[in-house]
């Protein structure tokens, strides 16, 4: 129920930054308390998307980065072509772009205008994903996606987000 949720969580949090800014600003910045909880949290996720902790642990992130002034976490459609619904897991592998995109963010304060690589990381999370759930059920294999591991092992998976990134978003 959680997976079918999260884009309608996603697009609707997004529509909410906003408002949340005048109230992220009142709050102050993230600690590194609560950066290293959201990292925690994250990396759980990342090793279990589809676990008991999932939804909560996703939703704590999501919150603390909206509640937090001082990081943001840019989402764009790199991955237009990722699976819509509940077909194929399209939407935990879209959890594993943008958890691996905050864990960028947190983890590398000195570059946050570095979006080519924010982008690059949650591709790359997105991957690590798909690669995950397909342990699970191996016949769930999408072209498009085992199209981006073969360009992540050619080492052209940059240039194509770089490509993309220009394209979806401007940048």
């Amino acid at each position: 129920m959680f997976l079918r949720a999260l884009p309608a969580v996603l697009v609707g949090c997004t529509l909410l930054l906003a408002p949340l800014a005048a109230t992220a600003a009142d709050r102050g910045p993230s600690t590194p308390e609560e950066r290293k909880q959201a990292l925690e949290y994250i990396h759980n996720w990342q090793a279990n998307p589809l676990g008991p902790q999932a939804k909560d642990e996703f939703a704590w992130v999501l919150k603390w980065l909206a509640d937090v002034p001082d990081l943001t976490v840019h989402v764009c459609t790199i991955l237009d072509k990722l699976p819509k619904g509940d077909k194929k897991d399209g939407t935990a592998i879209f959890g594993g772009e943008f958890m691996a995109q905050a864990a960028f963010v947190i983890e590398n304060r000195d570059k946050r205008d570095d979006r080519q690589a924010e982008y690059l990381a949650g591709a790359m999370g997105a991957l690590k994903t798909y690669e995950l759930l397909l342990q699970s059920n191996p016949k769930d294999r999408q072209p498009y996606l085992d199209d981006l591991i073969q360009r992540r092992e050619a080492g052209t998976l940059a240039q194509f987000v770089k490509e993309r990134a220009a394209a979806a978003c401007k940048i």
